[in-house]
């Protein structure tokens, strides 16, 4: 079983990559700079980008008690570990407050000013 298979390392990732509550990350899908940021899945126009998507998937994971987890679970923690990740080694210079980057990165969960 390779690190990334095994239940408990992904679930301690998932929870250091996650720095949003969830009351606190419903509230920001809410507002028009979390639906008007990331990418959207080919042929959906005007739709739900995938962030934002994935944002509702988190807030559902974050409420729910580990031994309720599945494997599907576990591999869309594994996937928003990834993107939080690779998205915060792209940060870019200066104030980063009011960018589409933590706009986008906050879509999964992760609010890098935390």
């Amino acid at each position: 079983m390779s690190r990334s298979d095994d239940p408990e390392q992904t679930y301690r990732e998932f929870t250091d990559a996650v720095n949003m509550k969830p009351g606190e990350l419903r509230t920001w899908l809410e507002t028009d700079e979390s639906k008007h940021v990331g990418w959207r899945k080919k042929g959906t126009k005007g739709g739900e980008s995938v962030g934002h998507e994935s944002g509702r998937r988190i807030i559902d994971l974050l409420r729910r008690k580990r031994a309720e987890l599945t494997a599907a679970d576990y591999k869309h923690m594994r996937k928003v570990i990834g993107y939080v990740h690779r998205h915060m080694a792209q940060r870019p210079s200066g104030d980063v407050r009011n960018t589409k980057w933590r706009w986008s990165l906050m879509n999964w969960g992760h609010d890098p000013l935390k």
